[in-house]
């Protein structure tokens, strides 16, 4: 099992209270409140002292309150991109909109994607099976490299489908 897959193991584990106690910190940095603070190093640090391969603190950290807003079961492969393109509007104008708000999502550096992702969690989450939080984080934890970032757009133009077809 890779770090990763442990960290979100430990997470879906976690009681209401204590999501409750993510899910009121949204928005917020890990210095904030002492008690997420232990919360969450209790998650993540024994993980990242065992391996330097744990996810980063920073994404870490954004999973979890993510993780405790719209806690929707590990489903390897229901990435977020592939998601966002199953709930994309048929209509014209309301399509163009989220279109809008995934180029701006796949834009931004991630200490400043909490919200949109919140909001495209909200957008996925009626209606679905679960998401791949392993894939999630890991894409996260290496968002600075373009291809990363691609493959995003591949997965929510449906770009992929195609290519392995062919």
């Amino acid at each position: 099992m890779t770090p990763t897959e442990e960290y979100i193991r430990e997470l879906t584990r976690l009681k209401l209270g204590e999501l409750g106690l993510l899910r009121a910190h949204t928005g917020q940095g890990i210095d904030e409140s002492v008690e997420a603070f232990d919360l969450f190093s209790g998650l993540w640090w024994p993980l990242r002292q065992a391996s330097p391969r744990a996810p980063r603190r920073e994404v870490a950290w954004l999973i979890a309150k993510l993780y405790a807003g719209r806690p929707m079961p590990q489903s390897q492969g229901a990435t977020l991109a592939r998601l966002m393109r199953v709930r994309c509007p048929a209509r014209d104008p309301e399509r163009k909109r989220y279109v809008q708000r995934f180029d701006a999502l796949v834009a931004l550096p991630v200490r400043k994607m909490e919200p949109a992702l919140r909001l495209a969690l909200d957008r996925v989450a009626p209606g679905s099976r679960g998401l791949d939080w392993v894939r999630l984080t890991d894409d996260l934890s290496r968002w600075n490299r373009e291809e990363t970032r691609m493959v995003w757009v591949k997965q929510f133009t449906g770009i992929e489908e195609r290519e392995e077809s062919c």
